[in-house]
């Protein structure tokens, strides 16, 4: 069965996935200028090896933009998505595992910044709603900054069979709410838990609720009512890493 292909635009974005050997790259569009950076600036691997290449001028390059008003930055490329994991499958004899659960964010440049953070804070992986996850969107792929190719994305039909299922696995479930009592900086972020954030604009759903078994936020000034979800969601995965190294 042939999978479906889609464009993606960005420096950071075609070049990650060009070095990601389960990411199949079907064509890029790049300018002359870009090809000698990708060149210059990976002189060890050979990254266009067996990759249909077509050059462009970067005015060309800006109609796989359209009005999204994106730099491509002279990068353009087709691809298919990777081939799809379950969690299921991914936590079978594997321990102290963190993933991030997003209910119903649908911010594309949002779930990019935190998909981005994620990678860089080595969670182990992001649980998103399928249907409500812009698998293939330029913009959600340019704001992760080649971090797509570098975290496990596990797209469920159901948020809360999924939270269900990792509680039944030994999982704790941590809903951040700004209303919350417990500041999560006093965690013990030991064994399996989930980071679990609601949408941008109405948080968790009440339904989802039931299956956290914590509530917890980030202390603020309590003259600002909330921070943006990507901001969140980087102070609590970089204070996690630091807590867990400062374990070994």
């Amino acid at each position: 069965m042939n999978k479906r292909s889609f464009f993606i635009v960005g420096k950071h974005a075609v070049t990650e996935a060009l070095k990601n050997t389960s990411r199949k790259v079907l064509r890029v569009f790049l300018t002359e200028e870009s090809k000698k950076n990708i060149h210059k600036e990976n002189q060890n691997q050979n990254l266009l090896k067996d990759i249909k290449i077509y050059y462009k001028t970067k005015k060309e390059l800006d109609k796989y933009t359209g009005k999204e008003n994106i730099l491509h930055q002279g990068y353009v490329a087709e691809i298919e998505h990777t081939e799809n994991l379950t969690i299921k499958d991914f936590i079978k004899k594997k321990n102290n595992l963190t993933f991030v659960c997003l209910d119903q964010v649908t911010d594309p440049r949002n779930i990019g910044s935190i998909i981005r953070s994620a990678s860089s804070f080595n969670l182990n992986g992001i649980i998103v709603k399928e249907r409500h996850f812009p698998d293939e969107s330029k913009l959600m792929y340019k704001s992760a900054s080649g971090c797509m190719e570098h975290i496990n994305i596990f797209k469920v039909s159901n948020i809360n069979t999924t939270l269900k299922f990792l509680r039944e696995k030994n999982f704790w479930v941590y809903g951040f709410n700004s209303k919350s009592k417990k500041d999560f900086t006093s965690v013990d972020w030991k064994g399996n838990n989930v980071l679990l954030f609601g949408s941008e604009g109405f948080g968790i759903k009440k339904h989802t609720e039931k299956y956290t078994d914590f509530s917890v936020k980030i202390e603020i000034n309590q003259n600002i009512e909330s921070l943006n979800i990507s901001n969140s969601a980087s102070i609590v995965f970089h204070h996690i890493m630091k807590w867990k190294k400062d374990l070994e």
